[in-house]
């Protein structure tokens, strides 16, 4: 029982580290972030309490307006959090692929599995939808990427949807903030048997490419192999 006591303590302790450290990270992007909150929770208590005086339940209203006014500060904080997480996160390379791997059960992410030597990459993810392709960089030179790798999908799994998606601020691009909700709209078309099945091929056509032998002829020249390549016998 005592044992049951002190892991309990320990989740809470935690559960509270991480909302103070989670509040002084969004408090260095949202600086009212404190006012906001106090004037949500305070507002909110406030109408509850003075309707609880009109109609002769004071503490009743009290009780309950506690409760909304927790969950009403609780709710705001979480927004302007996630707000500020997003608007730190963009730009930054990589943010797209923090996304996808938070997204939710249901999806496979593989991050960069294309990449050109300007740092575009796409990153891949698998789910109920089909293939979602999503692009980070340059617009322009991300087409290219998308559709060598949509050409690549199309030879290995024709018979599954694959969609793309360029994050960034434009027309015709998705939001980092909306990427999630983006993915998360687009209509279901496969069986879970059909998603693993899908995942199962992607991952045999990583593993073929990645074991590969080398091609045979002469070695191009300005050419050199790896440390630790293979040596000759």
């Amino acid at each position: 029982m005592a044992r049951k006591d002190n892991a309990a303590d320990a989740a809470n302790a935690g559960r509270l580290k991480q909302i103070a450290l989670t509040y002084k990270m969004t408090r260095k992007a949202d600086k009212m972030i404190g006012l906001v909150l106090a004037a949500v929770g305070i507002g909110t208590l406030g109408v509850f309490l003075a309707i609880g005086f009109l109609i002769g339940h004071p503490v009743y209203l009290g009780i309950l307006g506690l409760l909304l006014a927790f969950l009403a500060t609780a709710i705001v904080f979480g927004r302007r959090a996630e707000r500020a997480a997003f608007g730190q996160m963009e730009g930054q390379p990589g943010a797209a692929a923090a996304v996808l791997d938070n997204i939710g059960r249901g999806w496979t992410t593989t991050p960069a599995v294309a990449m050109n030597r300007s740092q575009d990459v796409v990153h891949r993810a698998v789910g109920k939808a089909g293939i979602v392709l999503v692009a980070e960089g340059n617009p322009n030179r991300v087409k290219s990427l998308l559709a060598a790798e949509k050409k690549k999908m199309n030879r290995v799994v024709a018979d599954v949807p694959v969609h793309d998606i360029i994050v960034g601020n434009g027309e015709g691009l998705v939001e980092l903030k909306k990427l999630r909700t983006t993915m998360l709209k687009l209509p279901r078309v496969l069986p879970g048997p059909q998603v693993t099945a899908t995942n199962d091929r992607l991952r045999a056509m990583g593993d073929l490419l990645s074991n590969m032998p080398l091609p045979k002829g002469p070695m191009p020249k300005g050419m050199k192999l790896p440390k630790g390549g293979p040596k000759g016998r």
